[in-house]
């Protein structure tokens, strides 16, 4: 099985594990030219961005020591022009945040960090 399926098959268990825990997904790989967000959901009063992130084992670190500062900044500029975009207001409470899966088979574990991050420019 190639790296993009794999990663298409924990995409929709991520889907599917924000929607349990109570978000509505508004956007899924929002892509602009300067970058993706994998998820764009509301959680509660917040408007959540968030980054999918897979790893298998912990040979390089978590899933979550994938989204470095180079990636947060990435976020955040397509965020920006996400809420630019769709006509939000300045004032509209945003999260950043990582939702992890780690292992495989009945070891994979799930953990949805909220404000796993700043706004970092």
């Amino acid at each position: 099985m190639n790296k993009r399926s794999v990663g298409t098959g924990y995409e929709a268990l991520a889907h599917q594990y924000i929607r349990d825990n109570g978000a509505v997904i508004l956007e899924t790989n929002y892509r602009n030219k300067s970058g993706e967000i994998d998820i764009i959901a509301r959680d509660e009063r917040y408007l959540c961005f968030i980054e999918v992130k897979y790893r298998s084992s912990d040979r390089f670190g978590g899933p979550e020591a994938a989204v470095n500062i180079a990636k947060q900044r990435k976020i955040c500029r397509v965020s920006r022009y996400y809420l630019y975009k769709m006509g939000y207001e300045t004032d509209t409470p945003v999260r950043y945040d990582v939702l992890s899966l780690d292992g495989e088979g009945s070891a994979l574990t799930v953990k949805w960090l909220k404000n796993a991050f700043d706004y970092t420019e």
